[in-house]
């Protein structure tokens, strides 16, 4: 174990710290989705396995150790975040049309629309059955509570009860981004601050409950909690501000999605909102045109990934997210060293250097 005063810079890789956590949630959640159930347990696995990047667990699991808690009780609470996450995006691909999900056919392509909003509607409100598991002296709910919260022995009521509220509140928070998106569609001039407020209810909303309901959790103090609030509140504008990029950084057999969705669904992303911002007439004459279906899909993502880069919106849009990164990782330091925060400040950097 590397000693809690240790300094970030000690450790040489700080994710690879955190493998052993990951493996962790990986074993309990394929126990948790054993192979041959009913139909919708199938789908469910089908949705959460092979498992994409677990950063909200791993997020839930390191904010409750940076605090001084953390370990197996909290297991359930980081697979619950992740069952919130996967039904929203089984929920997106519903509403965006995207049959491409982690390199394979969405759960809408694969099952149809029907069991796929079913899969997401069960999925998110499983996650509050699961988040429960693990109190003190709480009997099972939902399937399997699993040798983990037992031996752990539970968490205190009290602090699963904060987290229950915390989840809650990120679940119609990202309702209400999933909406504020929706109206954002084709409107180029909609401005920064409103692409802002969205991301942060959108995207932000189960960052920000990993790591409060992980504080809570691990008993943190308020000011602990705040500071990790914080941090998770930069580093989802970071994660997004990047992953609005990947469609002209990365390729689509990278990313496992399709590079076309957001041209197609006329989505105002952040680097073209730059653009749009920086451009002259002509140039954003161009980019409403390729936004507003005047050309092919393919057509349109290639004019609008030239005028990124000869505006200089993809270089700025690549500079604020990792301002956004650095800023998450400033909001740590009132947290005592230790390999946690050290793996929090690592997820920063992740965010904004990966290519999927």
């Amino acid at each position: 174990m590397t000693p809690p005063d240790v300094a970030v810079t000690e450790l040489a890789d700080p994710l690879a710290e955190a493998a052993p956590t990951m493996e962790l949630l990986l074993r309990e959640l394929d126990r948790r989705w054993p192979r041959g159930a009913e139909r919708l347990h199938q789908i469910s696995r089908y949705a959460l396995l092979p498992a994409g990047k677990l950063l909200r667990p791993l997020l839930l699991m390191e904010s409750a150790e940076a605090v001084g808690g953390g370990g197996p009780a909290v297991v359930p609470a980081a697979l619950s975040v992740e069952y919130l996450h996967v039904g929203s995006l089984v929920h997106d691909d519903v509403i965006d049309g995207d049959t491409m999900r982690r390199g394979r056919p969405s759960v809408a392509a694969r099952y149809g629309t029907t069991d796929a909003i079913v899969t997401g509607d069960a999925l998110m409100l499983g996650m509050f059955g699961v988040l429960t598991d693990g109190a003190e002296d709480a009997g099972p709910l939902g399937e399997a509570p699993g040798p983990l919260t037992e031996d752990a022995g539970g968490l205190p009521p009290g602090r699963v009860l904060g987290a229950v509220r915390v989840f809650a509140r990120a679940g119609v928070d990202l309702c209400r981004g999933q909406a504020m998106e929706g109206e954002l569609r084709g409107d180029l001039g909609c401005g920064l601050d409103r692409y802002l407020t969205m991301s942060a209810l959108k995207t932000g909303a189960l960052f920000r409950a990993a790591c409060r309901g992980g504080a809570i959790l691990g008993g943190g103090s308020p000011a602990q909690r705040q500071a990790l609030t914080a941090y998770a509140e930069h580093l989802g504008l970071a994660f997004q501000m990047h992953d609005d990029l990947l469609p002209y950084t990365s390729d689509t057999r990278t990313t496992g999605k399709s590079a076309l969705s957001d041209i197609a669904a006329a989505r105002p992303t952040f680097p073209v909102l730059l653009c749009h911002a920086m451009a002259d007439a002509p140039a954003r004459a161009r980019l409403e045109a390729a936004l507003g279906g005047a050309l092919p899909a393919a057509d349109a993502l290639r004019t609008v990934h030239e005028l990124l880069e000869t505006t200089g919106a993809l270089t700025a849009a690549r500079d604020r997210a990792t301002a956004e990164a650095d800023r998450a990782k400033s909001c740590l330091e009132p947290l005592p060293r230790s390999r946690a925060t050290a793996v929090l400040a690592a997820v920063a950097d992740l965010s904004v250097s990966r290519d999927r």
